[in-house]
């Protein structure tokens, strides 16, 4: 039998319909299940997207490690002066996520050599300052002004003065 130019035999048209159907009713499966909070961690607009204005010791060692591990934070950045423990902190935090996930390579930390850069994120929803004690003052006030959430341990401030800006900027 013969066809015009330009037609769709029938059969032809339904192998092509079935085909696009099955390819949509199987996309919705290429979506990770953990970003869809299965696999028990939570979805990712369920998580604290939380950056880290210190990575010194005290910083990587205790609080980073410690926060890696909550299934309902997601460390998104590391800050820190020095060179070396910002790199070093950054690999940590990629190399955890990309055994957490099954992934060979994770690359979603972000450094950042000035808290100002890690805290004007919008994504950032808490910080953790783990600086030198008379450093935490001029973060805590500067991440309270931009709406974050803010772990900082004792002493908070040095000097009295300072620890009653920091209160002023949370309220």
């Amino acid at each position: 039998s013969m066809k015009a130019k330009g037609t769709i035999a029938r059969r032809d048209f339904l192998k092509t319909t079935a085909m696009g159907a099955l390819g949509a009713v199987a996309f919705p499966y290429i979506i990770r299940s953990s970003a869809l909070g299965a696999d028990d961690i939570p979805a990712p607009s369920n998580r604290i997207a939380m950056g880290f204005i210190g990575v010194g010791k005290l910083g990587r060692e205790s609080h980073l490690e410690a926060f890696k591990f909550h299934k309902d934070v997601h460390v998104a950045a590391v800050c820190d002066v020095e060179t070396g423990r910002l790199e070093r902190s950054k690999q940590i935090v990629e190399k955890h996520y990309a055994q957490k996930f099954g992934e060979g390579v994770y690359k979603g930390c972000d450094m950042y050599r000035d808290f100002r850069e890690l805290i004007a994120r919008p994504d950032i929803d808490a910080v953790c300052i783990a600086t030198p004690d008379h450093w935490h003052a001029i973060p805590a006030i500067e991440a309270a002004k931009a709406g974050k959430d803010i772990y900082c341990e004792k002493p908070m401030t040095r000097f009295i003065a300072d620890g009653r800006a920091v209160v002023n900027a949370v309220r």
